[in-house]
């Protein structure tokens, strides 16, 4: 498995860097481009492969999408990754997901793909590597940024795996916030899809975000899909803090 250089290679991969206007703008432009994104994939293919993010983040968005009246019946649900707790832990990426979205509409379960943390972190990844298994390109991936650079489970200074020999499933035995262990997508994984969307927003994001928009390899800078990435951010994390008084 490939780690990443002391600063991210940018030569081949476009970021598009998209300001929005505050939170509610940032939830409402994720969750239009998830729909069209899904319309277009089944036009296109006849299903809609779709990666989700944990988090607080895509909360709102979630709920908005809850709402929304979509054929559910094409969509394919995966995540990016997840907390090894009890199925019904609040900490978990699916339950969230589960309360905000996908037990609000028609979508059969089959469809939904879970990362079962609660069979530990190995033992997990193992099981979400022969879901993934045939399985091809993701439509979309949705990712978010933490305060400390990580993305789904990919921690700085944990290798992201994003070689072309890398897994599809990492077990992590030792993230540096609890619980320490999870079950994350490989960087190589999740670059392996049509469009990736990164959505930022909250203060307490601002300083590794101007991490990796000054190049720093940070796990963020190792999803490197053909097409490039979108960011959407509140337009106030672009800005520089203003100078104390």
């Amino acid at each position: 498995m490939s780690g990443l250089n002391s600063r991210a290679d940018a030569t081949e991969l476009c970021v598009r860097w998209i300001g929005m206007a505050d939170t509610d703008s940032l939830q409402r432009a994720a969750c239009e481009r998830i729909v069209q994104a899904a319309r277009r994939a089944i036009l296109r293919r006849g299903r809609f492969l779709i990666v989700l993010a944990g988090g607080q983040t895509p909360r709102g968005v979630y709920r908005r999408l809850g709402a929304a009246r979509e054929n559910w019946g094409k969509w394919e649900i995966f995540f990016s990754d997840e907390r090894c707790l009890p199925a019904d832990d609040v900490g978990r990426n699916s339950k969230m997901a589960t309360d905000e979205w996908l037990g609000r509409v028609s979508m059969a379960s089959t469809r939904i793909h879970a990362i079962s943390g609660e069979l530990g972190a190995r033992a997990a990844a193992r099981a979400y590597g022969r879901v993934l298994k045939g399985v091809g390109d993701f439509d979309l991936v949705l990712l978010g940024l933490g305060a400390d650079g990580h993305t789904a489970s990919l921690f700085p200074g944990l290798d992201p795996a994003a070689g072309p020999d890398a897994p599809d499933t990492l077990a992590v035995l030792d993230a540096p916030v609890p619980p320490p262990q999870r079950v994350s997508l490989s960087a190589y994984r999740l670059s392996r899809a049509r469009e990736v969307l990164f959505l930022v927003e909250g203060e307490i994001k601002r300083a590794a975000l101007a991490r990796w928009r000054s190049g720093e390899a940070l796990p963020a800078t190792a999803i490197r899909p053909a097409g490039g990435v979108d960011v959407l951010v509140t337009a106030s994390l672009l800005k520089p803090c203003a100078a104390e008084p």
